[in-house]
């Protein structure tokens, strides 16, 4: 015989379990994210993006010489990025 108003687990049960619900989603989501982050070609580094987009800006036309330098000395991209990025680009 069911005592109360009928609720099975009461209201309170439901929330419980939505909640436990949401923390098991948001851990799967941390560990997915932290897995693809780990993955070796995953990991993008902004120097040698910053460095790829300016050499094709430059590349095209889109940028003069002193704008692509001028460029290379507010990103501080080294010559070893450039060295990186030619190695890659091959």
């Amino acid at each position: 015989m069911m005592t109360g108003a009928g609720w099975a687990m009461g209201l309170g049960g439901w929330l419980w379990m939505l909640f436990a619900l949401a923390v098991g989603i948001a851990i799967v989501v941390a560990f997915v994210s932290l897995v693809t982050a780990a993955l070796p070609g995953r990991q993008a580094s902004t120097t040698e993006d910053a460095a790829h987009i300016l050499k094709s800006r430059f590349a095209r036309g889109e940028i003069s010489e002193a704008e692509y330098e001028q460029a290379h000395r507010l990103f501080g991209i080294s010559q070893a990025t450039h060295s990186t990025l030619e190695r890659n680009e091959r």
